[in-house]
């Protein structure tokens, strides 16, 4: 049920984020080797991206079509540079669009939001009902309702880390089937959920690439990776992670 991954650290490249590595996000659309739901990510893909020194918002690139062919992208990654990238393959929810609108990373104009899972479209659903100010969903898909909740939080003040917890565990305890792995950042802080399906995360500390990765699954076979157990909150800038419990 889709691959995602976010880099917060010394800027690079997308094609070296997403391409270069020997499991990276492109081999992962068609050959995860983690995914517990689902054999394959052809359902879309999309990457956004910070530039601070243009502008607070993020950029964004969504097709409904698989990663590998989409020859445009794998030439402009090369050229694109940030230090901070968030980026989703999609294996789309049965009944769920398969559409531009329906793929990750989703945004408030700030913020982008990417969930690995699935949850009951009535959840989220009830969830933004009734309140005042309800952002309007990008689709109607489960995930971009779940984000939707989330920026209906942050929108009333909760602080990023508190808003997908509380969001991942009032939509837990009201769906027991849900799976609920979000990755959101704000182009300073990286904060991800596990609620069932996988998430390792690497913090590099020397050489030039100096940050922190959070993926679905380890991009290589390299040391450092560190695989977090279910049902786990993870907040993260360049120079700290912590880990706590959702439960």
């Amino acid at each position: 049920m889709c691959r995602h991954t976010a880099w917060l650290g010394t800027p690079r490249t997308l094609t070296s984020l997403l391409h270069d590595p020997p499991h990276s996000l492109l081999r992962q659309a068609w050959e995860p080797r983690r995914m517990l739901h689902g054999r394959i990510n052809a359902d879309g893909f999309g990457a956004g991206w910070y530039v601070p020194e243009i502008r607070r918002e993020p950029a964004r690139y969504r097709r409904a079509v698989p990663i590998w062919t989409d020859a445009s992208f794998a030439s402009l990654a090369g050229v694109i540079s940030s230090g901070c990238v968030l980026a989703a393959v999609r294996n789309a929810t049965v009944g769920m669009p398969v559409e531009e609108t329906s793929t990750a990373p989703y945004t408030d104009g700030r913020h982008l939001l990417s969930h690995n899972g699935r949850v009951d479209l009535t959840v989220p659903m009830r969830m933004l009902r009734g309140v005042r100010g309800t952002p309007v969903p990008d689709s109607r898909c489960d995930s971009a309702l779940l984000a939707a909740v989330v920026w209906q939080r942050l929108a009333a003040g909760t602080h990023l880390a508190d808003a997908v917890a509380d969001v991942v565990v009032a939509a837990g305890s009201r769906d027991g089937a849900a799976r609920l792995n979000l990755l959101v950042t704000n182009g300073s802080q990286i904060v991800a959920t596990t609620w069932g399906e996988t998430l390792s995360y690497r913090v590099s500390v020397a050489g030039e690439d100096v940050g922190v990765e959070v993926a679905s699954e380890p991009s290589d076979d390299g040391d450092g990776w560190i695989d977090l157990d279910d049902r786990r909150l993870l907040v993260a800038d360049t120079r700290n992670v912590i880990i706590s419990s959702l439960i």
